[in-house]
């Protein structure tokens, strides 16, 4: 079977190394000129962990990584957790999404990957699905994953309508520099007044990522390091964030990465008979749960269980398409929940009530062979 994949972030690379593993024909096409990180670090739960293990990357990716246990405080810095609540439910893998990727871009393999190759298009017909790139070139395959974010050209195409849209009011800044005289514990996540959010935690190679978020934000002003410092000052009573504020400072203006948070409507279906969306182009949702790429992650072991397991191609798409969507469904209420969460004692019960139904409900990829 002869794949492209559109898009080669940690889902579509991720989705390349498995399905070559399996046996298929594939190739990656991403448009930046090099391997590429949008972010500093992504957070890995269990699930995805599994779906590493099962493509022969697991002791790899958890040598990249650095657990964290995450705590919800207030901004006088009390601390919470939901009552019963396990360590499980609050335990991943900080990874920092550059080196992921490289090591995801190696396990793929070197001529697996294409860069400056931007998919726009395609075709399908009974026998294969014809892909359109930037450059007017043309190939067939069998099967074409989008895999292409939240922008997805294969999902404008494939349901038209489906353009992101922004979740109104909704920013968020981060960075990761050298880490400093911040205590190594962080602040994980602190629930402020406003409706603003944020922490700090160390992370690979003597850094540490910081982020700040709101929701419903006022019309922004001032440079990147002044707006974020804005948001942190609501994470700050009696000086519990100071370090925030403090790494904040240190961060050059120019490195500061800023988003207006954008969402992937609901869909209506994931695929048609050759084509398949698959992580943030089908489901990109807030960042605020810290559970997308874990998901597309866990996308990409269900997705090669069921073209390992099905003998026609189209029925292999639409039980895949039948095990994700109602799952997303679902993580779109839990988020939401989480969203509207008002102080950090609420926060800490809605994120470990989705947490733990995530990590309950997680398949169990098969790794057999494909067709």
């Amino acid at each position: 079977m002869r794949v492209i994949i559109a898009g080669g972030g940690i889902v579509g690379l991720t989705a390349a190394t498995a399905l070559r593993r399996a046996g298929a024909d594939v190739v990656v096409c991403e448009q930046a000129p090099q391997v590429r990180a949008a972010g500093a670090s992504i957070g890995l739960w269990r699930n995805a962990l599994e779906v590493f293990a099962g493509i022969g990357l697991g002791e790899r990716v958890d040598a990249l990584g650095t657990g964290v246990s995450t705590w919800f405080y207030d901004a006088s810095g009390r601390g919470f957790r939901a009552p019963g609540a396990t360590d499980e439910d609050h335990d991943f893998l900080l990874v920092p999404r550059l080196q992921l990727n490289e090591l995801l871009a190696e396990a793929a393999g070197g001529s697996t990957v294409r860069y400056d190759s931007k998919v726009i298009g395609f075709e399908e017909d009974g026998d294969a699905v014809t892909v359109r790139f930037a450059d007017g070139s043309h190939e067939r395959a069998d099967l074409l994953i989008g895999a292409d974010g939240v922008f997805s050209r294969v999902r404008e195409q494939l349901l038209p309508g489906s353009t992101a849209q922004e979740h109104r009011g909704h920013h968020a800044w981060r960075a990761t520099l050298p880490s400093r005289n911040e205590p190594a514990r962080g602040s994980v996540l602190t629930v402020g007044s406003r409706r603003s959010r944020g922490g700090y935690v160390r992370t690979y190679g003597g850094m540490t990522m910081w982020m700040v978020n709101q929701f419903d934000c006022s019309p922004l002003s001032g440079s990147l390091k002044q707006q974020a410092l804005e948001r942190a000052a609501h994470l700050n009573d009696n000086g519990w964030n100071d370090a925030l504020v403090e790494l904040i400072e240190a961060t050059p203006d120019e490195a500061i990465l800023h988003n207006r948070v954008m969402l992937v409507p609901p869909l209506p279906r994931w695929t048609s008979d050759r084509v398949v969306l698959i992580g943030d182009a089908a489901h990109g949702l807030s960042p605020h749960i810290a559970a997308g790429g874990t998901l597309g992650v866990e996308d990409v072991g269900v997705l090669t269980r069921e073209l390992c397991g099905q003998p026609d191609l189209r029925q292999a798409l639409k039980a895949y398409e039948a095990d994700r969507a109602p799952r997303y469904a679902s993580v779109r209420d839990f988020s939401l929940a989480v969203e509207n969460a008002a102080t950090a004692p609420q926060y800490a019960e809605h994120y470990a009530a989705f947490s733990h139904w995530m990590l309950a409900g997680a398949p169990r990829p098969d790794q057999a062979r494909t067709r």
